[in-house]
């Protein structure tokens, strides 16, 4: 079968278990064992001024309480923690610990590094125009609404996280 024959689903599902796959191998490296996929897309989706439940259970499209679940489970490891919300007293607020930000850093790292493997594969033009399409994309499907936040991380420069 001819490359362009393959549906861009399956050639993203390909890139994105490769990110996967990196990054599970830079946590095991770091001695983040006790996390499990599962973990991921709280881990991702949690805005970094931290969240409600009730919004990452709205993103993620599944009940409160399985958010709930996964997030007593990160704080029993160390990665989060719940505070009061300041805009509502009643509400808490889930946000990374210092453990948690160590995590983010090996994520950024490796994710990081594989852009820099694939830059060398076909050319930093291409990756850095990869990138630029497929957060185009992104905000296309967001409904034109995906909050971006830039982070200051390493001599990289400047890092987007999506989340929203």
């Amino acid at each position: 079968m001819e490359t362009d024959e393959i549906l861009i689903g399956a050639l993203l599902m390909i890139s994105c278990h490769a990110v996967q796959r990196g990054v599970w191998a830079a946590y095991i490296a770091a001695g983040f064992s006790d996390l499990r996929p599962a973990h991921a897309p709280v881990l991702q989706l949690l805005a970094l001024s931290g969240s409600r439940a009730t919004e990452l259970a709205g993103q993620l499209g599944v009940s409160k309480q399985a958010v709930g679940q996964l997030v007593s489970e990160l704080e029993q490891c160390g990665y989060l923690e719940r505070i009061p919300d300041p805009r509502d007293g009643r509400a808490q607020l889930v946000q990374r610990t210092a453990r948690g930000w160590e995590v983010n850093r090996a994520t950024r790292r490796a994710v990081q590094d594989l852009q820099d493997e694939w830059a060398q594969w076909v050319g930093e033009g291409r990756v850095v125009e990869l990138r630029a399409t497929l957060a185009e994309l992104a905000r296309c499907l967001a409904g034109g609404d995906l909050r971006v936040s830039a982070v200051r991380a390493g001599q990289k420069g400047r890092h987007l996280t999506f989340h929203g």
